[in-house]
Protein backbone atom coordinates (compact mmCIF):
# COMPACT_ATOMS: atom_id res chain seq x y z
CA UNK A 1 0.00 0.00 0.00
CA UNK A 2 1.27 3.21 -0.63
CA UNK A 3 1.36 6.47 0.84
CA UNK A 4 -0.70 9.03 -0.45
CA UNK A 5 1.94 12.12 -1.08
CA UNK A 6 0.56 15.64 1.30
CA UNK A 7 2.37 18.97 -0.28
CA UNK A 8 4.19 20.35 2.22
CA UNK A 9 2.23 23.48 1.32
CA UNK A 10 -0.87 22.02 2.90
CA UNK A 11 0.70 21.12 5.92
CA UNK A 12 1.99 24.61 6.76
CA UNK A 13 -1.08 26.17 6.16
CA UNK A 14 -2.96 23.94 8.39
CA UNK A 15 -0.89 24.17 10.99
CA UNK A 16 -0.60 28.08 10.33
CA UNK A 17 -4.30 28.13 10.29
CA UNK A 18 -5.02 26.45 13.29
CA UNK A 19 -2.29 28.07 15.58
CA UNK A 20 -3.74 31.43 14.48
CA UNK A 21 -7.03 30.61 15.86
CA UNK A 22 -5.47 28.66 18.84
CA UNK A 23 -3.73 31.95 19.67
CA UNK A 24 -7.21 34.37 19.22
CA UNK A 25 -7.52 34.32 22.67
CA UNK A 26 -4.60 35.23 24.98
CA UNK A 27 -5.00 31.71 27.18
CA UNK A 28 -1.10 30.58 26.17
CA UNK A 29 1.74 32.26 27.02
CA UNK A 30 4.39 33.67 24.12
CA UNK A 31 6.55 30.51 23.91
CA UNK A 32 3.43 28.32 22.23
CA UNK A 33 3.68 31.48 19.88
CA UNK A 34 7.17 32.20 19.18
CA UNK A 35 7.85 27.82 18.96
CA UNK A 36 5.26 27.35 16.40
CA UNK A 37 5.71 30.14 14.64
CA UNK A 38 9.32 29.61 14.46
CA UNK A 39 8.84 25.89 13.21
CA UNK A 40 6.40 27.03 10.68
CA UNK A 41 9.16 30.03 9.36
CA UNK A 42 11.51 27.26 9.20
CA UNK A 43 8.68 24.68 7.18
CA UNK A 44 8.33 28.08 4.37
CA UNK A 45 12.42 27.29 4.13
CA UNK A 46 12.14 23.95 3.54
CA UNK A 47 8.98 24.74 0.64
CA UNK A 48 11.27 27.28 -0.90
CA UNK A 49 14.43 25.18 -1.05
CA UNK A 50 13.19 22.18 -2.84
CA UNK A 51 16.09 19.87 -2.49
CA UNK A 52 17.11 20.57 0.78
CA UNK A 53 17.49 18.11 3.31
CA UNK A 54 18.49 20.04 5.89
CA UNK A 55 15.45 22.30 5.87
CA UNK A 56 12.93 19.24 6.17
CA UNK A 57 14.83 18.04 8.91
CA UNK A 58 15.03 20.98 10.87
CA UNK A 59 11.48 21.36 10.08
CA UNK A 60 10.66 17.61 11.33
CA UNK A 61 12.73 17.86 14.57
CA UNK A 62 11.06 21.14 15.48
CA UNK A 63 7.62 19.97 14.97
CA UNK A 64 8.25 16.80 17.17
CA UNK A 65 9.54 18.75 19.90
CA UNK A 66 6.43 21.35 19.65
CA UNK A 67 4.70 17.96 20.19
CA UNK A 68 6.14 17.91 24.06
CA UNK A 69 5.67 21.38 24.62
CA UNK A 70 2.20 21.83 23.44
CA UNK A 71 1.50 19.25 25.60
CA UNK A 72 2.97 20.88 28.51
CA UNK A 73 1.67 24.19 27.76
CA UNK A 74 -1.62 22.81 27.74
CA UNK A 75 -1.54 21.05 30.54
CA UNK A 76 0.00 24.22 32.99
CA UNK A 77 -1.98 26.55 31.14
CA UNK A 78 -5.72 25.07 30.64
CA UNK A 79 -7.88 26.51 33.08
CA UNK A 80 -9.76 23.65 35.35
CA UNK A 81 -13.23 24.33 36.70
CA UNK A 82 -13.44 27.59 35.53
CA UNK A 83 -16.48 29.04 33.21
CA UNK A 84 -15.01 29.93 29.82
CA UNK A 85 -16.34 31.79 27.28
CA UNK A 86 -17.02 30.29 23.86
CA UNK A 87 -14.19 31.86 21.94
CA UNK A 88 -11.97 30.08 24.95
CA UNK A 89 -13.77 26.82 23.77
CA UNK A 90 -12.94 27.17 20.02
CA UNK A 91 -9.39 28.35 20.52
CA UNK A 92 -8.28 25.63 22.59
CA UNK A 93 -10.32 23.12 20.46
CA UNK A 94 -8.11 24.53 17.86
CA UNK A 95 -4.79 24.36 19.34
CA UNK A 96 -5.38 21.07 20.07
CA UNK A 97 -6.99 19.95 16.78
CA UNK A 98 -3.24 20.98 15.95
CA UNK A 99 -1.55 19.08 18.15
CA UNK A 100 -3.59 16.07 17.36
CA UNK A 101 -2.75 16.38 13.67
CA UNK A 102 0.95 16.78 14.45
CA UNK A 103 2.27 13.60 14.08
CA UNK A 104 0.49 12.84 11.05
CA UNK A 105 2.57 15.64 9.49
CA UNK A 106 5.45 14.33 11.33
CA UNK A 107 4.96 11.59 9.58
CA UNK A 108 4.37 12.54 6.21
CA UNK A 109 7.43 15.31 6.72
CA UNK A 110 9.51 12.00 7.39
CA UNK A 111 8.68 10.72 4.09
CA UNK A 112 9.81 14.03 2.47
CA UNK A 113 12.76 14.08 4.02
CA UNK A 114 13.65 10.34 2.86
CA UNK A 115 12.17 11.63 -0.82
CA UNK A 116 14.98 13.99 -0.86
CA UNK A 117 17.63 11.84 0.28
CA UNK A 118 17.72 11.57 3.82
CA UNK A 119 18.97 8.37 5.31
CA UNK A 120 17.16 6.68 7.84
CA UNK A 121 17.48 7.72 11.71
CA UNK A 122 18.05 5.17 13.99
CA UNK A 123 20.04 3.59 16.41
CA UNK A 124 22.07 0.29 15.95
CA UNK A 125 23.53 -0.98 19.18
CA UNK A 126 25.53 -3.55 17.04
CA UNK A 127 27.62 -0.64 14.94
CA UNK A 128 26.81 1.73 16.97
CA UNK A 129 30.62 4.21 17.85
CA UNK A 130 31.47 2.49 21.12
CA UNK A 131 34.84 0.66 21.40
CA UNK A 132 34.44 -2.15 19.67
CA UNK A 133 37.47 -4.41 20.80
CA UNK A 134 35.51 -4.76 23.89
CA UNK A 135 32.44 -7.55 22.88
CA UNK A 136 30.85 -9.56 24.93
CA UNK A 137 32.57 -12.87 23.22
CA UNK A 138 36.28 -11.52 23.97
CA UNK A 139 35.12 -10.85 27.80
CA UNK A 140 37.24 -13.72 29.58
CA UNK A 141 35.90 -14.13 33.23
CA UNK A 142 37.98 -13.36 36.02
CA UNK A 143 38.64 -15.29 38.76
CA UNK A 144 37.30 -13.85 41.91
CA UNK A 145 39.58 -13.55 45.22
CA UNK A 146 38.12 -14.62 48.17
CA UNK A 147 38.71 -12.85 51.57
CA UNK A 148 38.22 -14.91 54.66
Amino acid sequence: MEIPAINLKAIVFVHWLLTTWGCMYPWLPLSYVWGNFTILAIAVWAIAQRDSIDAVLMFLIGMSITILTDIIHFGIYYPSGAIVSSLFRFCAGMAILSLILKPASCFFVYQMYRERGGEYVGFDLETSSVDSRYTMDSVESVPHSRHC
